[in-house]
Protein backbone atom coordinates (compact mmCIF):
# COMPACT_ATOMS: atom_id res chain seq x y z
CA UNK A 1 0.00 0.00 0.00
CA UNK A 2 1.25 3.48 -0.82
CA UNK A 3 0.29 6.90 0.51
CA UNK A 4 -0.79 8.83 -2.59
CA UNK A 5 -0.46 12.40 -1.30
CA UNK A 6 3.30 12.15 -0.96
CA UNK A 7 6.53 11.59 -2.86
CA UNK A 8 5.76 12.62 -6.41
CA UNK A 9 8.59 11.81 -8.79
CA UNK A 10 9.03 15.47 -9.81
CA UNK A 11 10.03 16.59 -6.33
CA UNK A 12 13.61 15.80 -5.25
CA UNK A 13 13.90 13.71 -2.10
CA UNK A 14 14.47 15.44 1.20
CA UNK A 15 14.38 13.47 4.43
CA UNK A 16 13.66 14.76 7.92
CA UNK A 17 15.24 12.31 10.38
CA UNK A 18 14.60 12.01 14.11
CA UNK A 19 17.13 10.17 16.25
CA UNK A 20 20.37 11.96 15.42
CA UNK A 21 22.18 10.67 18.53
CA UNK A 22 20.91 7.12 18.15
CA UNK A 23 22.61 4.25 16.38
CA UNK A 24 20.12 3.80 13.54
CA UNK A 25 19.58 7.56 13.17
CA UNK A 26 23.32 8.13 12.83
CA UNK A 27 23.70 5.35 10.25
CA UNK A 28 20.73 6.70 8.31
CA UNK A 29 22.37 10.12 8.01
CA UNK A 30 25.60 8.55 6.74
CA UNK A 31 23.61 6.47 4.26
CA UNK A 32 21.85 9.57 2.90
CA UNK A 33 25.22 11.31 2.51
CA UNK A 34 26.64 8.37 0.59
CA UNK A 35 23.60 8.26 -1.70
CA UNK A 36 23.50 12.02 -2.23
CA UNK A 37 20.08 12.34 -0.60
CA UNK A 38 19.32 15.71 0.97
CA UNK A 39 18.40 15.36 4.64
CA UNK A 40 18.24 17.19 7.94
CA UNK A 41 17.94 15.98 11.49
CA UNK A 42 14.91 17.12 13.43
CA UNK A 43 15.62 19.29 16.46
CA UNK A 44 12.14 19.08 18.00
CA UNK A 45 11.11 16.81 20.85
CA UNK A 46 8.80 14.06 19.62
CA UNK A 47 6.26 14.73 22.35
CA UNK A 48 6.14 18.46 21.52
CA UNK A 49 3.74 18.91 18.60
CA UNK A 50 4.65 22.54 17.96
CA UNK A 51 8.35 21.74 17.69
CA UNK A 52 7.62 19.00 15.14
CA UNK A 53 5.45 21.34 13.09
CA UNK A 54 8.26 23.89 13.18
CA UNK A 55 10.78 21.31 11.93
CA UNK A 56 8.53 20.31 9.04
CA UNK A 57 7.86 23.94 8.10
CA UNK A 58 11.56 24.79 7.99
CA UNK A 59 12.87 21.58 6.37
CA UNK A 60 10.00 20.98 3.90
CA UNK A 61 10.71 17.24 3.69
CA UNK A 62 9.29 14.71 1.24
CA UNK A 63 9.51 11.96 3.88
CA UNK A 64 10.03 11.73 7.64
CA UNK A 65 12.01 8.99 9.41
CA UNK A 66 11.67 8.17 13.10
CA UNK A 67 14.72 6.45 14.57
CA UNK A 68 14.24 8.06 17.97
CA UNK A 69 13.07 6.05 20.94
CA UNK A 70 13.91 4.84 24.41
CA UNK A 71 15.50 1.40 24.54
CA UNK A 72 17.28 1.94 27.85
CA UNK A 73 20.91 2.02 28.88
CA UNK A 74 22.63 -0.36 29.11
CA UNK A 75 19.56 -2.38 28.14
CA UNK A 76 15.76 -2.54 28.32
CA UNK A 77 15.83 -3.22 32.07
CA UNK A 78 16.25 0.57 32.43
CA UNK A 79 12.68 1.02 31.18
CA UNK A 80 11.31 -0.99 34.10
CA UNK A 81 12.32 1.78 36.51
CA UNK A 82 11.77 4.72 34.09
CA UNK A 83 8.25 4.05 32.89
CA UNK A 84 7.06 7.61 32.41
CA UNK A 85 10.14 8.54 30.37
CA UNK A 86 9.61 5.42 28.26
CA UNK A 87 5.94 6.26 27.63
CA UNK A 88 6.75 9.89 26.81
CA UNK A 89 9.03 8.99 23.91
CA UNK A 90 7.88 5.55 22.76
CA UNK A 91 4.14 6.16 22.94
CA UNK A 92 3.27 9.86 23.17
CA UNK A 93 6.18 10.99 20.99
CA UNK A 94 5.76 8.40 18.25
CA UNK A 95 2.00 8.95 18.01
CA UNK A 96 2.43 12.73 17.96
CA UNK A 97 4.93 12.50 15.11
CA UNK A 98 2.63 10.18 13.14
CA UNK A 99 -0.28 12.54 13.66
CA UNK A 100 1.64 15.65 12.61
CA UNK A 101 2.96 13.85 9.51
CA UNK A 102 -0.56 12.77 8.57
CA UNK A 103 -1.79 16.35 8.89
CA UNK A 104 1.00 17.47 6.56
CA UNK A 105 0.45 14.66 4.03
CA UNK A 106 3.80 13.04 4.78
CA UNK A 107 4.85 9.42 5.00
CA UNK A 108 6.54 8.45 8.26
CA UNK A 109 9.05 5.60 8.15
CA UNK A 110 8.98 4.38 11.74
CA UNK A 111 11.74 2.07 12.99
CA UNK A 112 9.80 -0.03 15.47
CA UNK A 113 10.53 -3.42 17.05
CA UNK A 114 9.70 -7.05 16.48
CA UNK A 115 10.40 -7.79 20.14
CA UNK A 116 6.66 -7.92 20.78
CA UNK A 117 6.30 -11.64 20.09
CA UNK A 118 7.49 -14.84 21.71
CA UNK A 119 7.46 -18.43 20.54
CA UNK A 120 4.16 -20.16 21.34
CA UNK A 121 2.22 -23.33 20.47
CA UNK A 122 1.30 -21.98 17.03
CA UNK A 123 4.84 -20.70 16.39
CA UNK A 124 7.26 -23.23 17.97
CA UNK A 125 11.03 -22.85 17.98
CA UNK A 126 12.69 -24.27 14.85
CA UNK A 127 9.33 -24.82 13.11
CA UNK A 128 9.92 -22.25 10.39
CA UNK A 129 6.49 -20.80 11.21
CA UNK A 130 7.03 -17.11 11.85
CA UNK A 131 4.75 -14.37 13.12
CA UNK A 132 3.17 -12.39 10.29
CA UNK A 133 2.57 -8.64 10.02
CA UNK A 134 -1.12 -9.00 10.90
CA UNK A 135 -0.54 -11.14 14.00
CA UNK A 136 -1.35 -9.66 17.40
CA UNK A 137 1.67 -9.20 19.71
CA UNK A 138 1.83 -11.85 22.44
CA UNK A 139 4.91 -10.73 24.42
CA UNK A 140 4.53 -8.20 27.22
CA UNK A 141 7.31 -9.47 29.47
CA UNK A 142 9.18 -6.16 29.49
CA UNK A 143 7.76 -2.66 29.87
CA UNK A 144 9.70 -1.63 26.77
CA UNK A 145 7.97 -4.29 24.67
CA UNK A 146 4.63 -3.45 26.23
CA UNK A 147 4.88 0.20 25.13
CA UNK A 148 6.00 -0.83 21.65
CA UNK A 149 3.04 -3.22 21.25
CA UNK A 150 0.66 -0.49 22.46
CA UNK A 151 1.94 2.04 19.98
CA UNK A 152 1.91 -0.43 17.08
CA UNK A 153 -1.75 -1.26 17.76
CA UNK A 154 -2.65 2.44 17.62
CA UNK A 155 -0.34 3.58 14.84
CA UNK A 156 -1.58 0.98 12.36
CA UNK A 157 -4.66 3.18 12.02
CA UNK A 158 -2.49 5.88 10.44
CA UNK A 159 -2.44 5.19 6.70
CA UNK A 160 0.67 7.35 6.28
CA UNK A 161 2.95 5.27 8.52
CA UNK A 162 5.38 2.56 7.43
CA UNK A 163 6.17 0.51 10.55
CA UNK A 164 9.39 -1.48 10.37
CA UNK A 165 9.72 -4.24 12.97
CA UNK A 166 13.48 -4.35 13.67
CA UNK A 167 14.93 -7.22 15.74
CA UNK A 168 18.28 -7.65 17.47
CA UNK A 169 20.01 -5.25 15.05
CA UNK A 170 23.46 -6.14 13.76
CA UNK A 171 25.93 -4.09 11.72
CA UNK A 172 29.43 -4.51 10.34
CA UNK A 173 30.71 -2.16 13.08
CA UNK A 174 31.78 -4.75 15.63
CA UNK A 175 33.09 -2.05 17.98
CA UNK A 176 29.62 -0.60 18.51
CA UNK A 177 28.18 -1.57 21.92
CA UNK A 178 24.62 -1.52 20.52
CA UNK A 179 25.47 -4.19 17.95
CA UNK A 180 23.87 -7.52 18.96
CA UNK A 181 27.08 -9.41 18.08
CA UNK A 182 29.20 -7.06 20.17
CA UNK A 183 26.78 -7.44 23.08
CA UNK A 184 26.82 -11.22 23.15
CA UNK A 185 30.62 -11.47 22.74
CA UNK A 186 30.94 -9.42 25.94
CA UNK A 187 28.45 -11.36 28.06
CA UNK A 188 29.72 -13.80 30.68
CA UNK A 189 27.14 -16.32 29.50
CA UNK A 190 24.62 -16.40 26.66
CA UNK A 191 21.40 -18.26 25.99
CA UNK A 192 21.21 -20.19 22.73
CA UNK A 193 17.89 -19.56 20.98
CA UNK A 194 17.18 -19.12 17.27
CA UNK A 195 15.83 -15.65 16.47
CA UNK A 196 14.97 -13.38 13.58
CA UNK A 197 17.45 -10.52 13.28
CA UNK A 198 18.07 -7.36 11.25
CA UNK A 199 21.33 -6.81 9.36
CA UNK A 200 21.40 -3.01 9.14
CA UNK A 201 24.02 -2.85 6.37
CA UNK A 202 21.55 -4.62 4.08
CA UNK A 203 18.22 -3.43 5.44
CA UNK A 204 18.75 0.30 6.07
CA UNK A 205 19.21 0.97 2.33
CA UNK A 206 16.02 -1.02 1.78
CA UNK A 207 14.16 1.29 4.18
CA UNK A 208 15.25 4.27 2.07
CA UNK A 209 13.97 2.47 -1.03
CA UNK A 210 10.68 1.80 0.80
CA UNK A 211 10.32 5.55 1.35
CA UNK A 212 10.95 6.17 -2.35
CA UNK A 213 8.21 3.65 -3.17
CA UNK A 214 5.87 5.28 -0.62
CA UNK A 215 5.22 1.96 1.12
CA UNK A 216 3.14 2.01 4.28
CA UNK A 217 1.69 -0.46 6.77
CA UNK A 218 3.48 -2.94 9.01
CA UNK A 219 6.56 -4.80 7.77
CA UNK A 220 8.61 -7.50 9.47
CA UNK A 221 11.97 -5.80 8.93
CA UNK A 222 14.28 -8.78 9.37
CA UNK A 223 16.31 -11.03 7.12
CA UNK A 224 14.48 -14.27 6.28
CA UNK A 225 15.11 -17.22 8.57
CA UNK A 226 16.61 -17.45 12.03
CA UNK A 227 20.06 -17.73 13.58
CA UNK A 228 20.99 -18.77 17.12
CA UNK A 229 23.42 -17.14 19.54
CA UNK A 230 25.83 -20.07 19.22
CA UNK A 231 25.75 -19.98 15.42
CA UNK A 232 26.71 -16.30 15.49
CA UNK A 233 29.46 -16.87 18.03
CA UNK A 234 30.81 -19.77 15.96
CA UNK A 235 31.03 -17.41 12.96
CA UNK A 236 32.72 -14.84 15.19
CA UNK A 237 35.29 -17.43 16.26
CA UNK A 238 35.85 -18.64 12.68
CA UNK A 239 36.13 -15.20 11.07
CA UNK A 240 37.30 -12.82 13.79
CA UNK A 241 38.97 -14.45 16.78
CA UNK A 242 40.00 -18.11 16.61
CA UNK A 243 40.66 -18.20 20.36
CA UNK A 244 37.18 -16.92 21.31
CA UNK A 245 35.19 -19.09 23.72
CA UNK A 246 31.83 -18.68 25.41
CA UNK A 247 29.52 -20.32 27.92
CA UNK A 248 25.81 -20.96 27.61
CA UNK A 249 23.09 -20.86 30.20
CA UNK A 250 19.34 -21.49 30.04
CA UNK A 251 16.41 -19.08 30.34
CA UNK A 252 15.88 -19.90 34.00
CA UNK A 253 19.50 -19.01 34.77
CA UNK A 254 19.28 -15.89 32.60
CA UNK A 255 16.18 -14.74 34.51
CA UNK A 256 18.28 -14.44 37.67
CA UNK A 257 20.55 -11.77 36.16
CA UNK A 258 18.02 -9.63 34.27
CA UNK A 259 15.06 -7.60 35.51
CA UNK A 260 12.66 -8.17 32.62
CA UNK A 261 12.26 -11.24 30.39
CA UNK A 262 13.49 -11.01 26.78
CA UNK A 263 11.61 -11.69 23.57
CA UNK A 264 12.59 -14.66 21.39
CA UNK A 265 10.80 -15.26 18.10
CA UNK A 266 10.81 -15.86 14.37
CA UNK A 267 9.18 -13.24 12.17
CA UNK A 268 7.86 -14.20 8.74
CA UNK A 269 9.78 -12.03 6.24
CA UNK A 270 7.92 -13.15 3.11
CA UNK A 271 6.21 -9.78 2.60
CA UNK A 272 9.55 -7.95 2.57
CA UNK A 273 11.18 -10.65 0.42
CA UNK A 274 8.38 -10.37 -2.14
CA UNK A 275 8.93 -6.60 -2.40
CA UNK A 276 12.74 -6.98 -2.40
CA UNK A 277 13.59 -10.37 -3.93
CA UNK A 278 17.33 -9.69 -3.56
CA UNK A 279 17.03 -9.82 0.26
CA UNK A 280 19.47 -12.36 1.70
CA UNK A 281 18.71 -14.93 4.38
CA UNK A 282 20.01 -14.06 7.83
CA UNK A 283 23.01 -16.38 7.67
CA UNK A 284 23.99 -15.29 4.14
CA UNK A 285 23.64 -11.65 5.13
CA UNK A 286 25.76 -12.13 8.26
CA UNK A 287 28.59 -13.56 6.20
CA UNK A 288 28.40 -11.06 3.33
CA UNK A 289 27.84 -7.84 5.26
CA UNK A 290 29.40 -8.51 8.66
CA UNK A 291 31.91 -11.33 8.85
CA UNK A 292 33.61 -11.26 5.44
CA UNK A 293 34.37 -7.49 5.66
CA UNK A 294 35.75 -7.96 9.19
CA UNK A 295 37.59 -11.21 8.54
CA UNK A 296 40.76 -11.52 10.62
CA UNK A 297 41.46 -15.26 10.83
CA UNK A 298 43.79 -16.85 8.26
CA UNK A 299 41.55 -19.61 6.93
CA UNK A 300 37.86 -20.36 7.23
Amino acid sequence: MGFPTNGSSEKPLKFLIYGRTGWIGGLLGKLCQSKGIDFEYGSGRLENRLSLESDIASVQPTHVFNAAGVTGRPNVDWCESHKVETIRTNVVGTLTLADVCRDKGLILINYATGCIFEYDAAHPIDSGVGFKEEDTPNFTGSFYSKTKAMVEELIKNYENVCTLRVRMPISSDLANPRNFITKITRYDKVVNIPNSMTILDELLPISVEMAKRNLTGIWNFTNPGVVSHNEILEMYRDYIDSSFTWKNFNLEEQAKVIVAPRSNNELDANKLKKEFPELLSIKESLIRYVFEPNKKTIAV
